[in-house]
């Protein structure tokens, strides 16, 4: 569905090299701190900012032959984008009817209803959560084939954040070619609806795993000063010193686990990692 080769862009303080790919029928997860390169691959990808080397394929066509015709199967939110205030839902449906042919109006006019989103109120008034399932739900409506959603559920609150997500879900329920490539750095919301997850720091990948198994084959181990020195160290990804000795991160929890029965084992979890792949030593 969309495959990103060196994809790089540079700026006085900062570098990208990214590389990354979206499987059909995958949600892929991309996490990093802000600043980390998120938002700038997102817009190369979109044709918004001009890359400075590599390659992107999206549904199987080089970005620089992407046609308007073909830009409709791709459903966009970013970060910094929205509708004008001064519109209500009302006013951007003719225009939403213009802009894709497969837009679906019933099912639009529906999910405003489901989701309580008022049609003639103008959306400078609406809140945080609102104008977030506005964004989503236009993306979802033209029967898009990936969407492409950046920081979707930033500023959102548990309840709006849930509702987001199931939109997510149903969205790819409806279709075996739909994909999602999704940024946040909210990480509970990745663990429960990525297939895989990249980890970007400072525009570069730092790390690549299968959702699942980050979750059950990753783990902290919490080791004194005697077992850092003693323990085999193939499967430690990264080091931490702590106060109490050493922090390793490791994606071979069970072999750690036969081996070392009295080690401290904590399970791994998405913000765990990512604080161990950046403050951790190799």
């Amino acid at each position: 569905m969309l495959k990103i080769e060196h994809l790089k862009k540079q700026y006085s303080n900062f570098s990208l090299d990214c590389s990354l790919e979206v499987q059909e029928g995958c949600i892929t997860g991309l996490i990093g701190q802000n600043g980390a390169g998120k938002s700038t691959t997102f817009k190369a990808v979109l044709g918004l900012i001009s890359a400075d080397g590599g390659n992107i394929t999206i549904l199987g066509k080089d970005l620089r032959n992407f046609t308007p015709k073909d830009r409709e199967n791709l459903g966009v939110v970013l970060s910094d984008s929205g509708f004008s205030g001064y519109l209500t839902i009302r006013d951007i449906i003719p225009v939403l009817k213009n802009l894709y042919k497969s837009f679906d109006h019933s099912f639009f006019i529906e999910q405003t209803q489901r989701f309580q989103l008022p049609t003639d109120k103008k959306i400078k008034g609406f809140s945080t959560g609102m104008k977030a399932k506005l964004k989503v739900l236009t993306a979802i409506s033209h029967n898009a084939k990936l969407l492409i959603l950046d920081e979707p559920t930033a500023g959102l609150d548990v309840i709006a954040r849930d509702e987001l997500l199931e939109m997510l879900r149903e969205f790819m329920e409806k279709g075996e070619n739909h994909s999602i490539l999704i940024s946040s750095h909210i990480s509970s919301d990745l663990e429960t609806l990525c297939d895989d997850i990249y980890m970007i720091h400072n525009g570069k990948v730092i790390l690549h795993e299968d959702t699942d198994v980050l979750l059950s084959d990753y783990a902290l181990l919490k080791v004194d000063e005697e077992q850092f020195c003693k323990m085999e160290k193939a499967f430690i990804l990264r080091s931490k010193k702590e106060t109490y000795g050493y922090s390793c991160l490791t994606n071979q929890k069970q072999y750690y686990r036969e081996n070392h029965p009295k080690m401290a084992i904590e399970k791994g979890s998405i913000d765990a990692v990512i604080t161990m792949m950046i403050r951790g030593q190799e």
